[in-house]
C-alpha cells in the first residue's frame, strides 16, 4: 500500500511487487488519480482513496494484477540522439 507518487509506483511495480495506490485527494489537480487510473487500467494496480481503503483490502483480488512491462531506455535515448541531431 502506497502513495501514488510516481516513484513509489514505478519502484513498487518494477520489483514485480502487488501495489494497491491510495489517493490524496486534497492536491490540486489531483495528478495521483490520473496516474493510478493509467497504471490501473493496464491491470498494475488496484487503487482507492483513505475512505475506501479498508473496503479495497477487504475485496481485492491481487492475482489479477498483471507484471509491469519493464522499462526500455535504450528507445528513449535513441530518439533524443534523432531529436537532437546526432544520429
Amino acid at each position: 500500500v502506497s502513495p501514488v507518487g510516481a516513484g513509489s509506483c514505478l519502484e513498487t511495480l518494477e520489483k514485480g511487487k502487488p501495489l494497491i495506490v491510495v489517493i490524496n485527494e486534497k492536491l490540486m489537480n489531483n495528478h495521483q488519480l490520473e496516474l493510478a487510473k493509467r497504471l490501473h487500467r493496464g491491470g498494475h494496480v488496484l487503487y482507492c482513496n483513505c475512505s475506501t481503503l479498508v473496503e479495497t483490502l477487504q475485496s481485492m483480488d491481487l492475482s489479477t494484477l498483471k507484471p509491469f512491462p519493464p522499462g526500455q531506455p535504450e528507445k528513449f535515448a535513441l530518439f533524443l540522439d534523432k531529436v537532437f541531431g546526432f544520429q
